[in-house]
């Protein structure tokens, strides 16, 4: 549990325009900073960045957040990972329990995740140095064309030939933690153990923030398999994480397209030529999670595969099973390489521009190789091929969730058949719901707000209100709060109030800080919600001044209409006491003197940046 005034005193520390500006490039407009989004592909930019209020919002997809919030998104983060890297950056110690702990029980209070991810750095550092005293891997490096450069920028090992050479820097390599970050193996016979990867160029695999979560190794000497990767772990799973990525990031944006290839040495060798947007599936098909992920970074993806028939079966299934994840905004693209190349020995034989002019030139958007696929082997002269044609692309429409480019296909494949397109509609049966978001999985997109021309509603007024301005808080008093009535808001308003008001909060916190405050509170939707809201707004101090005073106004002639009426409704049932009728002249009196206010949703309307 780490302390809330720790989070606190972290984020008026800390500057959300370094945090973002040292993963995006920020450029100033007005009183903001904006760029394109990190989160869904866009050409212009909407993704902007508040320094006043130490929050970002996207116009685009709706993402918004503080610095915690950016850096759980952007690096795929928990929350206490995300506040001990922001720490880290700010140069701050996140506290830690009273006391002194053993070496052992400080052992224990370390989740598994962080001794997993020790074990992993541990072993690519043993393989790093181990690289260096063999003159075999180093040989077989240089026979690749991979330069040393490259090799200590991919982080490249060599695993030595002996059983337990792991045990030098595991002097406990019997502790079951080996075992179960796939470095080890337990012979379940014998209970004898020895290490997974021996005799092995290795190549560490890393997750989206760039911690290695696993190995790859490739035989130097002929051996089976060829390529072995780590098991599946708690850290690590293939269907989820793609080698190099966290080294393609910058690479992607900057090239407006992720390249999808199948194997290590092609994304090495690509980025050694300058083509650092290149990613690879580990041994397994392309999912739609990694399409996710990637459509998470840009809108446009090319597939790149060997031209031989093991490479046209694999870009099939890339497409199969990129069908789902797909939007309206994407764009998917297949390239196939002449037979007797690969990414690699292509860009060695050729170069860098011709590998981009091939990509540029023969790359094929999904739907055109789609069709060429389907209908390789069809006559569409004859009724028969037609049909088949019809029946071979329904399964594959149906997977598609994004209803634009649905009804493209649809259309498409109307136009090959012969068959109305609302024959095709009502016969391709509806996409299934999307599963349910992976805390692992790319963060999602956000549909974009609704403009909102008319007034806010009065809980929502305030509560921006009190965000933008919490020095205000305490000119408000808390009784006249409609803490029945359903909108949240209201809540929302008391607990910040409260908080202020027993000293748990500085009345001069940013809108950041409030957010984080309330982060894992039933209000913690609401702060997010509004404060995003603040950053399409514009409000001066003096019109928050004069806005709190409506708002106190409407609420307290509210107040007194309520009791009013609570008061004739009981006169209907019986005769009022001498005291109630009393009560109500006062009331009728008192609400005379407060004269009606005009409207009060004043804040101005999202304007666009």
């Amino acid at each position: 549990m780490i302390p809330r005034d720790f989070i606190d005193e972290l984020l008026a520390r800390v500057d959300l325009v370094d945090v973002v500006g040292k993963r995006l490039k920020l450029k100033k407009s007005g009183a903001n900073y904006f760029a394109c989004c990190p989160f869904h592909g866009e050409k212009t930019p909407s993704f902007s960045v508040s320094p006043a209020r130490q929050f970002y919002h996207c116009f685009g997809c709706g993402a918004h957040g503080t610095a915690i919030t950016f850096l759980m998104e952007y690096e795929g983060l928990g929350f206490v990972e995300a506040v001990e890297a922001l720490a880290a950056e700010t140069g701050m110690q996140v506290p830690r329990a009273q006391g002194t702990l053993s070496a052992a029980e400080a052992a224990q209070q370390k989740s598994e995740r962080q001794l997993l991810l020790e074990a992993h750095a541990k072993a690519a550092d043993f393989y790093r140095r181990s690289l260096e005293r063999s003159p075999k891997a180093r040989a077989y490096l240089e026979q690749r064309g991979i330069l040393p450069a490259t090799a200590e920028r991919f982080g490249l090992g060599y695993a030595p030939p002996e059983w337990q050479a792991l045990s030098a820097v595991f002097p406990h390599y019997g502790e079951p933690l080996l075992e179960k970050a796939g470095l080890v193996i337990a012979n379940p016979d014998s209970g004898k153990r020895y290490d997974r990867f021996r005799d092995r160029l290795i190549f560490p695999i890393h997750d989206r923030q760039g911690k290695i979560i696993a190995f790859g190794g490739r035989s130097l000497d002929g051996g089976e398999p060829k390529y072995l990767n780590s098991p599946e772990t708690p850290l690590f799973e293939k269907g989820r994480t793609l080698y190099g990525l966290a080294l393609a990031r910058d690479g992607i944006r900057e090239a407006g397209f992720a390249l999808v290839t199948e194997g290590y040495v092609d994304v090495i060798m690509l980025a050694q030529h300058g083509l650092t947007n290149a990613v690879a599936a580990l041994g397994t098909a392309t999912t739609g999670e990694h399409v996710r992920t990637l459509l998470a970074l840009t809108d446009h993806v090319v597939f790149c595969f060997d031209g031989d028939e093991a490479g046209r079966r694999a870009a099939w299934r890339a497409l199969e099973n990129s069908l789902e994840a797909l939007k309206d905004d994407s764009r998917l693209r297949f390239v196939f390489l002449p037979p007797e190349h690969d990414p690699d020995s292509f860009v060695r034989a050729n170069g860098a521009d011709a590998f981009r002019a091939l990509i540029a030139d023969a790359a094929k958007p999904l739907t055109t190789y789609l069709f060429d696929e389907l209908t390789r082997d069809e006559d569409l002269h004859t009724a028969e091929g037609r049909a088949r044609l019809a029946h071979l692309a329904k399964p594959l429409i149906a997977k598609i969730r994004a209803p634009m480019l649905r009804l493209q296909l649809e259309k498409e494949l109307a136009d090959r058949t012969g068959l109305a397109i609302e024959t095709l509609h009502e016969w391709i049966p509806p996409a299934e719901a999307a599963p349910p978001s992976s805390p692992r999985a790319a963060p999602p997109r956000r549909a974009r707000p609704p403009a909102r021309c008319a007034p806010l509603p009065l809980a929502a007024l305030l509560l921006r209100l009190l965000i933008a301005h919490p020095l205000l808080a305490a000119r408000l008093p808390v009784e006249l709060l409609p803490l029945d009535e359903p909108e949240p808001e209201w809540r929302a308003c008391a607990a910040l109030i409260d908080a202020i008001e027993v000293g748990t909060l500085d009345a001069r916190a940013t809108p950041a800080i409030l957010v984080e405050h309330f982060r894992s509170s039933e209000h913690g939707e609401a702060f997010s919600r509004h404060a995003a809201a603040l950053l399409e707004e514009t409000h001066s101090w003096e019109d928050a001044e004069s806005t709190l005073n409506d708002v106190v106004h409407t609420l307290r002639r509210r107040r007194l209409e309520r009791e009013i009426d609570s008061l004739i409704a009981l006169g209907r049932q019986r005769k009022l006491t001498p005291e109630e009728t009393l009560r109500i002249g006062e009331l009728l009196r008192e609400k005379a003197r407060l004269t009606p206010v005009g409207t009060l949703g004043t804040l101005p309307a999202p304007q666009p940046p």
